[in-house]
């Protein structure tokens, strides 16, 4: 409950740029709140005039009637107080909307930027669907409950205390009744709210969940077909529903009983206030017509009271939401580059691993002691089982991890002193899983180019062998690629990840096994392009598929996050290591 109060708190820092307009609601509810306070004692005025000339009447008093002129004014005086009322309650809604909705929109603002800045560890040991469940479910339920819930919580406390003064205005001692109510319904909402809390923190996090099994399911759909495993999924899923479904239920009955339980205080209260103030009419020391408006004004905190309790539930939902919001504010960024270099502009594209250890778990380090020479223009070739290190090498290259000890050098000059968007501006990627958005071809291929011209689109397409699929397509270049890039084959978005890699133009290649979802002939076209490209630049190639790098001017053959063997093709085979048993592995039995 104290961390949820405290996250509250600290969302105060996204309204705080909208506080004028947030004044101005609060002031235009409490003028609306005013209006509805003096409604049930101007009505009281008229009850009363009305019944001291029945009275009178009823007594033969000399020209006694009904002051017709009085209830008149008193008429008159209600409509424009009704007016005040409806004006000021739909411009403090309107105020109180917009102030909202821009803090919602920095709120979002501020977690895209955080996602950015956060380092590639976070997304690896964090299910995807879970931050996408804080990113939208989370931030959808604190929009929710600011804008159903803001400016009823603040006509609600503006309400019960300009009640509460006109009731002590009219009868101190009835007020002192209806004071009771006041506290006995925050104890009541007070130990509601501790019990039921938990249960929402858990309801959040229990949703979160099912987005990342949902997500994980409907990714993995084609395996999960493949090898008949729908109904383990389902079940998996059952146990998460039932979670769900379990704290959900528990969240939402013990916070529902809040509700009836000042219910029953209200009505308990209002009997006495009623024979009281019936006593109090007998002695005259109170007027009927204020001991009618007194009983209204009971129902006046009543209602605001029961739509707090009514909201308690979007409430808390907020407030476990809030809290998973500032879990991610608060995970600790990326370290700040301590830039003290530059590189020179264009570079050579040297790269150098010189004594470099690196694990992902700091007491069980992955990489021991690598040293490398990458000379300029080279092609480097990166193999070995499974496990051994391949992908850890690039990600260190690349800076997604910083390296434990040593240092990773590009011409001479140490990664780690420069800024990682410079490093990172040095390379082109072409990655095993090819990534494009909802987009046309041509902008997912301008994506390693922003300001690139059609022209040179038309060319990298060219380049990466893709040029005549496109025109084939309807709308060619202009065609719209869904969400998921599903309209097109998997192939054939792995050429357009190529084509954007050539667009860019980098000093310095990485391809992870970039050929790995082509058949054979577009395999040989795209080894002919991709040999065109590599000249002049520095390559590394990850490849499991150990025909594609004959060719390679440096193989470095990794076993344990080690290099056991580095040579050319035919050097390694002579050796007859670790190298030759892949390779045999591979291709003995096709050659026999």
């Amino acid at each position: 409950m104290r961390e949820s109060l405290v996250a509250i708190r600290r969302l105060w820092n996204f309204i705080r740029p909208y506080k004028r307009g947030f004044i101005s609601a609060i002031t235009l509810t409490m003028i609306c709140m005013l209006m509805n306070a003096l409604q049930p004692f101007i009505i009281g005025l008229a009850l009363t005039e009305v019944g001291n000339n029945v009275a009178d009447i009823l007594k033969g008093v000399a020209g006694a009637k009904i002051n017709f002129s009085y209830v008149r004014q008193i008429l008159i005086v209600m409509l424009g107080v009704s007016g005040v009322y409806q004006l000021t309650l739909y411009a403090s809604a309107y105020i109180m909307t917009n102030v909202v909705q821009h803090t919602m929109r920095d709120l979002r603002n501020t977690i895209e930027s955080k996602i950015n800045r956060l380092p590639v560890s976070y997304f690896d040991r964090n299910q995807q669907g879970n931050i996408l469940s804080r990113v939208t479910n989370d931030v959808d339920a604190v929009s929710n409950a600011m804008q159903q819930s803001l400016i009823q919580i603040v006509n609600s406390v503006m309400g019960i205390t300009f009640a509460v003064i006109m009731m002590l205005y009219l009868s101190v001692p009835l007020a002192a009744v209806i004071l009771i109510l006041i506290p006995a319904s925050l104890l009541i909402s007070k130990y509601t709210i501790r019990k039921s809390q938990p249960y929402f923190v858990q309801q959040q996090s229990a949703l979160g969940a099912m987005n990342g099994h949902v997500q994980e399911s409907y990714s993995g759909f084609s395996e999960i077909k493949l090898y008949g495993k729908e109904q383990d999924k389902l079940e998996e899923f059952k146990i998460i529903n039932h979670n769900l479904s379990e704290y959900g239920f528990k969240a939402a009955f013990i916070s529902g009983i809040m509700s009836p339980l000042i219910g029953f205080a209200t009505h308990l209260v209002y009997f006495v206030v009623a024979v009281l103030g019936g006593l109090f009419v007998i002695q005259g020391t109170l007027s009927l017509g204020n001991l009618q408006a007194f009983t209204q004004y009971i129902w006046q905190i009543n209602q605001p009271l029961t739509q707090i309790t009514q909201l308690s539930g979007v409430l808390q939902s907020a407030a476990a939401a809030v809290g998973r919001i500032f879990e991610i504010l608060d995970e600790p960024e990326e370290n700040p580059d301590a830039i003290q270099i530059n590189l020179p502009k264009p570079i050579a594209g040297n790269v150098s691993f010189e004594r470099v250890s690196f694990g992902y778990d700091k007491n069980n380090p992955l990489i021991k002691n690598l040293t490398v020479q990458v000379k300029s223009g080279q092609k480097v070739a990166v193999v070995g089982p499974t496990g051994a290190g391949k992908t850890t090498l690039i990600n260190l290259l690349m800076r997604f991890y910083d390296v434990d000890s040593g240092a990773i050098k590009i011409d001479g000059y140490d990664t780690k002193e420069m800024d990682r968007k410079e490093v990172r501006a040095q390379f082109g990627m072409v990655l095993q899983d090819a990534w494009l958005y909802n987009g046309t071809i041509a902008d997912n291929i301008r994506f390693g180019k922003l300001d690139a011209t059609d022209y040179e689109v038309i060319d990298a397409a060219k380049t990466a062998n893709v040029d005549h699929f496109i025109r084939t397509l309807p709308g060619g270049y202009n065609m719209e690629l869904d969400q998921e890039a599903s309209n097109i084959s998997l192939g054939q978005k792995q050429l357009l990840t190529i084509a954007r890699a050539i667009i860019s133009n980098p000093r310095i290649l990485i391809l992870d096994e970039a050929t790995s979802s082509v058949d054979t002939r577009l395999e040989a076209l795209i080894q002919k392009a991709m040999k065109k490209i590599m000249e002049g630049r520095t390559s590394f190639v990850i490849a499991h598929r150990l025909s594609t790098i004959r060719d390679a001017d440096l193989i470095l053959v990794m076993d344990q996050g080690e290099i056991v063997e580095q040579g050319n093709h035919e050097e390694l085979l002579s050796k007859g290591g670790f190298y030759e048993k892949l390779y045999n592995s591979q291709f003995q039995q096709a050659e026999e």
